[in-house]
C-alpha cells in the first residue's frame, strides 16, 4: 500500500536566509497526521543563502543524516569535527548523549541545497559521533547504493537503528527494484526530478510511505534522484 506526501503540501519556513520544506512536523509546523513514519522522524528539504547558517545549537539521542544536493555546507561540532559537506557526501552525526554543531553555507555566492534527515535511535544515551562518505555519481547511477546500515555494509555510514538508507539517481528508462521484508515498511523521498513508483508518479519533494508491499519498484521517463529508507 502506497500513502503519497504531495511535496506541495509539506510543512514551510521561511526565513529569508532559509527556505525549509519539512514533510514530518517539525519546528513551528505541526501536523497531528505527519509526525513521522515508525523511526524516520524528519526530512527536511533546506536551501540556505550564501553565507548564511545554522548558527551551534544542540541535539540529543537522534541520528541525523545530511545529504546534500546542491553546494557546500560547512560544518562543525563540539567533537572538534569540522568539514565540508559537498554533493555526492554524506554525513551522520550521532546526538547521543548531547552534541552541539552549527552548519553555514560554504559559499559567500551561491545557495546551498540539502536535504537533513533524522532517524530515531535504538536506544538513548548513546556516546556522540560523526562520519562522513562520498559515493560517487557511478555508485548511485542506476542502481540503489545503500548510504547507512546499522552494520556499515557495502561502504555505507553507521547509523545506530535497524533502518538502511539508500539512494538512486536514474537516467531516462531506468528502473531499480527493491524486496521488502515480511514486518516490514518503507519511504521513499523524491530529490530531485520525476520517478514513478509501482507505476504512481512522484515529482520533486513528493514522497511515499509503503506498507504491506513485498517489492518496490522505482522508475523514470526522464531524469531523477531519491532516497529510500527501509525501515523496521
Amino acid at each position: 500500500m502506497l500513502q503519497l506526501r504531495r511535496g506541495a503540501e509539506r510543512g514551510r519556513a521561511d526565513h529569508g536566509w532559509l527556505d525549509s520544506r519539512h514533510t514530518f512536523s517539525f519546528a513551528d509546523y505541526y501536523d497531528p497526521s505527519y509526525m513521522g513514519f515508525g523511526v524516520l522522524r524528519v526530512i527536511n528539504e533546506d536551501r540556505v543563502a550564501p553565507g548564511a547558517g545554522f548558527p551551534p545549537h544542540s541535539h540529543q539521542n537522534m541520528e541525523i543524516i545530511s545529504y546534500v544536493l546542491a553546494g557546500g555546507l560547512e560544518h562543525k561540532d563540539s567533537l572538534g569535527t569540522g568539514s565540508v559537506i559537498r554533493r555526492g557526501d554524506v554525513q551522520r552525526m550521532s546526538a547521543g548523549t548531547g552534541v552541539r554543531h552549527s552548519e553555514y553555507n560554504a559559499s559567500p555566492a551561491e545557495p546551498v541545497h540539502f536535504l537533513q534527515i533524522w532517524i530515531l535511535p535504538a536506544r538513548a544515551g548513546l556516546p556522540p559521533g560523526y562520519e562522513q562518505k562520498h559515493f560517487d555519481d557511478d555508485a548511485l547511477r542506476g542502481r540503489l547504493q545503500l548510504l547507512a546500515s546499522p552494520d556499515r555494509r557495502d561502504g555505507s555510514v553507521l547509523i545506530h537503528q535497524d533502518a538502511f538508507v539508500y539512494a538512486t539517481r536514474l537516467a531516462d528508462g531506468d528502473t531499480v527494484q527493491h524486496a521488502l521484508a515480511p514486518g516490514r515498511k518503507a519511504y521513499l523521498h523524491v530529490a530531485l526530478g520525476a520517478m514513478e513508483i509501482n507505476g504512481e508518479p512522484l515529482s520533486a519533494g513528493d514522497g511515499a510511505a509503503i506498507t504491506d508491499t513485498a517489492e518496490i519498484r522505482v522508475s523514470t521517463r526522464g531524469s531523477g534522484e531519491a532516497l529510500l529508507f527501509d525501515l523496521p
